[in-house]
């Protein structure tokens, strides 16, 4: 099922000199990992103690764009620049994880939303991960199978957050919304974990 990380090749080939000038320079792979996890801890942070300044939540388009391009750089320097390393495929999945609560928890904040439709949101976004690191125990590979993988989830998050602090969001829909994105999240994990079943059948 097609997904926004099918643009990922042209996004990276516009990336490619500066990821050439950082390896230059001796920057690593894993320290822009961290630099994309720092990130969105902080602005997550920030959204979550101050909700009553509704702008902020401008902050997570932002940060979503500049983390995409963040871990596309880290992923070039791995494995254009000699920096691949077990280290460094456990930082791109657990910092992944990571950015991905610390920028969405912060929602339960906000009076609009079901809190427990945003917790089911980030516990559903974790398994869609999880489920597709698994793709490589099962022989397939890492899986980023749709219909709502990472940059579908980033795009998503920004229009919602957009509108949040826009206050555009109908008080009959806004609860809903965070389940809806739980239930895509939920059915791209299941779609997942059957490519990882029929691959391992094959």
């Amino acid at each position: 099922m097609p997904t926004l990380y099918a643009l990922k090749p042209a996004f990276q080939g516009r990336l490619r000199p500066l990821v050439n000038r950082l390896a230059a320079i001796g920057v690593t792979a894993n320290s822009i990992t961290i630099l994309a996890a720092l990130m969105s801890i902080a602005a997550g942070t920030a959204i979550a103690i101050l909700h009553e300044w509704r702008s902020l939540l401008l902050l997570v388009p932002v940060v979503m764009f500049v983390r995409m391009a963040l871990n596309a750089v880290d992923g070039m320097l791995a494995r254009e620049h000699g920096q691949a390393s077990t280290l460094g495929m456990y930082l791109n999945e657990i910092c992944d994880v990571v950015s991905d609560l610390a920028l969405i928890l912060p929602f339960a904040a906000f009076p609009e939303f079901s809190p427990w439709g945003v917790i089911a949101f980030a516990l559903t976004a974790v398994l869609t991960e999880f489920a597709g690191v698994l793709g490589i125990a099962a022989g397939i590979g890492r899986n980023y199978a749709g219909p709502f993988g990472k940059s579908d989830r980033a795009l998503a998050l920004g229009v919602v957050a957009v509108l949040c602090a826009a206050g555009l969001w109908p008080a009959s829909i806004a609860p809903l919304v965070f389940p809806a994105m739980a239930t895509l999240s939920l059915l791209t994990a299941i779609n997942r974990i059957r490519a990882g079943l029929i691959g391992n059948a094959s």
